[in-house]
Order: structure tokens, then C-alpha cells, then sequence
């Protein structure tokens, strides 16, 4: 067994960042050295993969030391199937970023490297936390790093959209301390000692009147993260403003948080407040998959029209948490991994683009299957994989989602929640396709469209890697519903005792 495994994982990007610090600017190694670190991550978080035992719904790799003893607080990371699930996204897709990088000048500075790092320890930190001070400090360092990245190195109204981006999170952050707050009072009260750990609120006897109120701070906190409507806003501005590697991490990883916490915190914590709030949340979900590809249908920004698709695919993540049934909220968590396959590599896609034409604009396109064959191919993949075709990543997480979610008891008229929520996949296939046909098919419209250049080997290797992973997980899905479900099922026990335990 490796010692420290999860420790290593977390904090090797962070100690990378402090030692391309010290490294003078002059000397051009500064991506490499960073590449090498997201790659040595991913090689870690891939032997957690191979080693995790089967069918195994405990945390593996447990590290816990005293922190602040005085208050209860433990250094405490732990590892199940949810949280490696997500973990190996983190890392495949910081390699995928940090490769991009590479040859791009503007990214490759050591600022935009420094602060990328940070935000992967931040990133991993926060999946791997069992500890709801850890948590929270994790959840909160996150913020610094992907508000520099857009402030610093986003688009022409990158303030408005750091500013935006800065209080929704603060707001969202700022009701789930004082969730955290008020539990770890309770835990005190109940049992006479102080504690932060996760672990130890899973035993507390939570009144539900507490709960109704718990319930809602933090849940607010991690809908604005997923973002949920009426809570998304914030969202279409920063996908614009970010640079491409930040959209990439924002869309692939950021937003996936919001799901972690629901899952992992209020779920099991509040399941009396959690079956009475399900056809609320549920229908939230069902409004922000309709509204998002209505919205999305609508744009004629490229990077906007994926940034409210996100909405619309991240709605029926929610969705399927809050049919609190075992099968839709594993496929939840297998639509987040889903979910940021296809999203990042159109990103990737649509950034490798702008960096030829120098717009986002679908009118300024038209065509350009003549010029960019390669290009063309592996985006009409990754469009595939993003509307749920089946045989690709996208299909099978939304599957299980509405197929489970039409039985679930908890919804006020699930048939016809379930039924609404389809239309999202319809719109889903309009827009993108419209998209597509926008900008590739047809008659090449610009004459200086004319002298664009095709995906480089380079270019090509790289958005290769993420339409491979969208066949995979496509035809092989059960790689990793084999390893979510179990962790799904421990957690729905653990409600189901404390609902028990509350009655």
C-alpha cells in the first residue's frame, strides 16, 4: 500500500507552485515542471482507481491527524467511490489542460501556472476532505486562484464577471459556514466533546425543524456552485470571460462541486428535510434542463451557448440526486464525469478556434468543413457525446437518471417532472446541431475563413484524448458505476438511519 497516497495527490500541485516560484522567469521550464506535476497526480489517482477494492462503499486510504485539538479539528481525508470518481476527472482533466497550455504563450506564464496549481490542490482537496473545516478551507481556497485566472487573464469584461462570480460564491459560502457552525454546536450539546468531523454528523439526531432550516443553508450554498436556477447568472459570464483553460476547469470540475456536497452532506445529514424538499429541488432541476437549452438555443456566442447548455445538463444532475433513488443518483454522479468530458473538449475545441479567427461569433463561420476537416470530425464527436447519443458517455448518465426518476415516489407527479425534462434533451440536440450546421456545413461563407489552418498533430492528439474517454465510458460505463453505486448505497443507509432516528 502506498503511505499518504491521498495526501501526496492533493498537495504535490500546491509544493509545485511554490517551487516554480523560486525558479526565475527567465528560464522556460515552468510549464513543463507544471505538466509534470498534473501528470504524476494522475498517475496517482489512477492507482487509486486500480487498487480501490470492489464493491467497497467505505472510505479507503484514510488519513486523520489532530489539527486544532482544542476544537475538535482533524486533518481527515478519506477516499470512496464518489469522491474517486470525481478525483480522476480533477486530475485527467488538469493533465488535459496543462497540456494545452504548453504552446500557448499568454497560459504559459508562471503567474497563470502558480495560481492553476493552487486551484487543483484546492480542487482535490475538497472531493478528499472529511473534515468540515478541511472542507471548507479547501472550498474557499479555490476561489483565489479561478478569481486571478479570470480577472487577470479573461476577456474585456473579465471584472464584471470575477465581481459576479466572487459574490455568488461568498453569498452561497457564507450560509453554509454558519451551517457548519450550527452543527458543530449540536454535535457539542449531544454528545460533550468537539468535533468537525463529517463522520461524527452523521450520528447526530437532527430535529426536523433543525433540518428544514440546515437543509436550506446548505443546499442554497451548493446550488449556486451546481448553479441552479433562479441561482445561475453567474455562470454564462465567467464561461465568457474565463480563458480557455479556466472554462475548461469551471465547466469540467467547478460546477460538479455543487453535486459532491448535495451527495456527500445533505442527503445523509438532512433526509427528513431532503424527502420534503425533493419535488422543490426536483423541480428546479426540471426548470434549469428546459431553460438552459431554451437559453442556449438562443445565442449566437459559441462559448455562451455552452455555458447555458451547462445549466441545462447540470439540471438533471439535480434531478436525479433529489429522486433520492439509488440508481439516479449514481447516475448523477456518472453524468458529472459525463458532463465534463464533453464540456471540456468542446471548450478545448471552441478555444483551439478562437485562437485562429479571434471571434466566438457563429456569423463569422460557415462552412469551414472544407478548410478544417479534422476539426470538424472530432467536434461533431464531442457534440454527439454532449446531446446523449448512445454509445457515448453522455447518454447512459441521463438514462439512468430519467429511467429511475420516473419511479421515484418522493416527486409530485414524477411522470410528468420526468416527461418535461426530456424536452431538454430534444432542445439539447437543436441547439448543438444548429450550431454544428452554423458554423461548419454548407458553403464556405468568408473568404478569409479560406486560409484557416487544421488542427495541428499536436491539437489533434490532444482533443483525441477526450473523444476517446466519450466512446469509453459510452460502451464500458460499468468501469465506474461499479465503483459509485456502492458509496451511493452507504449513503442512502445512512439516511435512512437518521430519518429513523428522527422519528
Amino acid at each position: 500500500m502506498l503511505a499518504h497516497v491521498l495526501s501526496i495527490m492533493v498537495f504535490t500541485p500546491a509544493l509545485t507552485a511554490l517551487v516554480l516560484l523560486m525558479i526565475p522567469k527567465k528560464v522556460p521550464v515552468h510549464a513543463w515542471i507544471a505538466l509534470a506535476s498534473t501528470v504524476f497526480v494522475l498517475g496517482l489517482s489512477g492507482w487509486t482507481f486500480f487498487h480501490f477494492p470492489e464493491a467497497s462503499g467505505d472510505f479507503e486510504w484514510v488519513e486523520k491527524i489532530e489539527w486544532i485539538r482544542s476544537l475538535g479539528i482533524q486533518y481527515h481525508l478519506g477516499m470512496d467511490g464518489i469522491s474517486l470518481t470525481m478525483v480522476i476527472l480533477t486530475s485527467a482533466l488538469c493533465v488535459l489542460t496543462m497540456t494545452s497550455i504548453l504552446k500557448h504563450e499568454k497560459f504559459s506564464t508562471k503567474e497563470f501556472l502558480v495560481a492553476f496549481l493552487v486551484l487543483e490542490t484546492a480542487m482535490l482537496g475538497t472531493f478528499l476532505a472529511l473534515d468540515v473545516f478541511l472542507f471548507y478551507v479547501f472550498w474557499e481556497a479555490l476561489l483565489i486562484p479561478m478569481y486571478y485566472m479570470i480577472g487577470r487573464f479573461g476577456g474585456e469584461n473579465r471584472r464584471y464577471a470575477t465581481l459576479k462570480f466572487f459574490i455568488y460564491t461568498m453569498a452561497g459560502s457564507v450560509l453554509m459556514l454558519i451551517g457548519m457552525i450550527w452543527l458543530y454546536l449540536m454535535h457539542a450539546e449531544q454528545t460533550g466533546t468537539n468535533s468537525t468531523s463529517l463522520i461524527a454528523y452523521y450520528q447526530l439526531a437532527i430535529e426536523p425543524g433543525a433540518q428544514m432550516i440546515l437543509f436550506a443553508l446548505f443546499a442554497i450554498a451548493f446550488f449556486i456552485k451546481v448553479p441552479v436556477f433562479p441561482l445561475h447568472t453567474w455562470l454564462p459570464d465567467a464561461h465568457v470571460e474565463a480563458p480557455t483553460p479556466g472554462s475548461i476547469v469551471l465547466a469540467g470540475v467547478l460546477l460538479k462541486m455543487g453535486g459532491y456536497g448535495l451527495i456527500r452532506f445533505v442527503l445523509p445529514l438532512f433526509p427528513t428535510a431532503s424527502i420534503a424538499y425533493a419535488p422543490w429541488a426536483a423541480g428546479l432541476g426540471v426548470v434549469g434542463v428546459v431553460y438552459g437549452a431554451y437559453v442556449a438555443w438562443a445565442q449566437k456566442d459559441m462559448k455562451k451557448l455552452v455555458a447555458y447548455s451547462s445549466v441545462s445538463h447540470m439540471g438533471f444532475i439535480v434531478l436525479g440526486i433529489f429522486s433520492l433513488q439509488t440508481t439516479a443518483i449514481t447516475g448523477a454522479v456518472f453524468q458529472m464525469v459525463a458532463h465534463g468530458i464533453s464540456t471540456g473538449a468542446l471548450f478545448l475545441l471552441i478555444g483551439m478556434l478562437y485562437e485562429r479567427t479571434h471571434t466566438r461569433q457563429m456569423h463569422d463561420y460557415g462552412g469551414i468543413v472544407a478548410v478544417m476537416p479534422r476539426f470538424t470530425a472530432l467536434f461533431f464527436v464531442v457534440i454527439l457525446a454532449s446531446i446523449g447519443l448512445p454509445g457515448l458517455c453522455g447518454f447512459v448518465g441521463e438514462f439512468l437518471i430519467l429511467s429511475s426518476s420516473f419511479e421515484a415516489s418522493v416527486l409530485l407527479k414524477p411522470e410528468w417532472m420526468v416527461g418535461i425534462s426530456t424536452l431538454g434533451i430534444i432542445l439539447g440536440a437543436a441547439y448543438m446541431l444548429s450550431m454544428y450546421d452554423r458554423i461548419f456545413l454548407g458553403k464556405l461563407t468568408f473568404e478569409r475563413n479560406r486560409s484557416l489552418k487544421d488542427l495541428t498533430v499536436f491539437e489533434t492528439s490532444l482533443a483525441f484524448v477526450p473523444v476517446i474517454l466519450a466512446i469509453w465510458l459510452g460502451i464500458m460505463p460499468n468501469i465506474l458505476l461499479e465503483k459509485i453505486e456502492p458509496s451511493v448505497q452507504k449513503i442512502q443507509k445512512i439516511a435512512e438511519v437518521n430519518h429513523e432516528r428522527t422519528h
